[in-house]
């Protein structure tokens, strides 16, 4: 077993790599966007974790395929105020129509409504609780969880993480 050593300076010198290394990647510094493709003859859900790798960013990865969060007040897509739509970022399957966005003070963009058989849902109970997994229907993608708190018409908040998605806006969006 090895023993480490944290001291105050090991921790400080942690934390401020950590704070540097999520302010350069807040800045979208390393989360180049994917290279998408609406090509519907790849099997998604049959893709090695070595070919998602290849696919997408570390971060994507992280999330999309280890069921990952980032870090709430990231993600620039919370902002995100134009028509458009919202795609998944691992097989650019469109999920939510940007009118369907509001902002739920979460830190996460939030939707109370995806678009028709764009999402599933699993049951998820870690971090000792249950809550409902939302998943792209497509390519089985992590993208967050949705909650009974969320505005009319649907009553539902769809925390979504925003490296899990691309925004495309609609054609004569102001940006």
């Amino acid at each position: 077993m090895i023993a480490l050593k944290f001291d105050r300076r090991t921790f400080l010198t942690a934390g401020a790599a950590l704070a540097g290394l999520a302010i350069f990647n807040s800045k979208g510094a390393l989360a180049a966007p994917m290279t998408t493709t609406t090509d519907t003859s790849i099997d998604y859900k049959k893709l090695s974790a070595a070919e998602w790798q290849k696919r997408l960013t570390p971060e994507q990865f992280y999330v999309l395929r280890k069921h990952g969060t980032e870090r709430a007040g990231t993600s620039p897509l919370n902002k995100e105020k134009r028509a458009g739509i919202f795609a998944c970022a691992g097989c650019d399957l469109p999920l939510f129509d940007a009118a369907t966005k509001f902002e739920s003070g979460t830190g996460w963009p939030s939707f109370y409504q995806p678009l028709p058989n764009a999402v599933g849902e699993t049951t998820d109970k870690s971090f000792f609780m249950t809550r409902t997994e939302v998943h792209c229907s497509r390519c089985d993608g992590h993208l967050g969880h949705v909650f009974n708190d969320g505005p009319k018409p649907t009553g539902l908040r769809y925390c979504m993480n925003g490296v899990a998605m691309t925004f495309a806006p609609a054609a004569g969006s102001a940006s």
